[in-house]
């Protein structure tokens, strides 16, 4: 992608994060659509299936691109298989180079305990970098209430270090506008939802979260990583 086009798509989404900040989900995806075709896709952990439901309706047969790190849990690996299966999307999944094994072997066992961010590097940030060359917009569930972290998210913005233009559709919602839009539409959730886990990521840097913790607590706890390196 030349110069050229990166500053086209940096104004559309800087324009667009403007028109769009009190629009409603489906508008944004509706605008992402009609903009960027095929070359939009909608990014998804299988935690919910909710943008990925709100893309298919104003996109039917989107792109949803699933990484598979290797150490998910069953159960969301388990979503993933039933959204495919049950919803008018394409889901593309994407692996890393190494497998565990592989990893294992040349960086020794258990490097999401030693260098998580390493681990996060190797397992899901180069996948998903190599993975949306195709693209020149990708939407993510990320919402401004799940931690101080994402509070200034935008509804459209530039994604510098990808060179696309990311679309966080339910940015403004709160977690009771996404249980509301679940009940409402009958949308697929991890089960671990409903078994003490607010934020679902691999297994051996998840934990249940205590009533009253932040949604993201549960997600390397003990330490001061709070993100995996695919929003920031």
């Amino acid at each position: 992608m030349t110069t050229d086009q990166d500053e086209r798509l940096k104004a559309v989404a800087e324009q667009a994060g403007r028109d769009l900040e009190d629009a409603s989900p489906l508008d944004v995806l509706r605008w992402a659509a009609d903009t960027f075709g095929k070359k939009f896709c909608v990014t998804s952990s299988m935690e919910d299936a909710v943008v990925a439901h709100l893309a298919s309706r104003v996109f039917p047969g989107v792109d949803v691109v699933f990484l598979d790190t290797g150490y998910h849990f069953e159960e969301t690996i388990g979503t993933r298989d039933a959204v495919e299966a049950v919803m008018d999307v394409n889901v593309i999944t994407l692996t890393p180079r190494q497998s565990v094994a592989e990893q294992d072997a040349q960086y020794g066992p258990g490097l999401h305990d030693r260098d998580p961010d390493l681990c996060c590097a190797l397992r899901k940030v180069k996948p998903l970098e190599e993975g949306l060359t195709g693209y020149e917009a990708w939407a993510t569930g990320l919402r401004r209430d799940e931690s101080p972290t994402r509070a200034d998210t935008p509804v459209v913005g530039w994604d510098g270090k990808r060179r696309k233009v990311k679309v966080s559709p339910i940015a403004r919602w709160t977690q009771d506008d996404v249980d509301a839009y679940v009940a409402e539409h009958g949308v697929l959730t991890n089960p671990l939802l409903m078994d003490g886990y607010a934020s679902v990521g691999c297994a051996p840097c998840t934990r249940r979260v205590a009533e009253g913790e932040d949604a993201r607590a549960g997600r390397w706890a003990g330490r001061g990583k709070t993100e995996c390196g695919l929003h920031g």
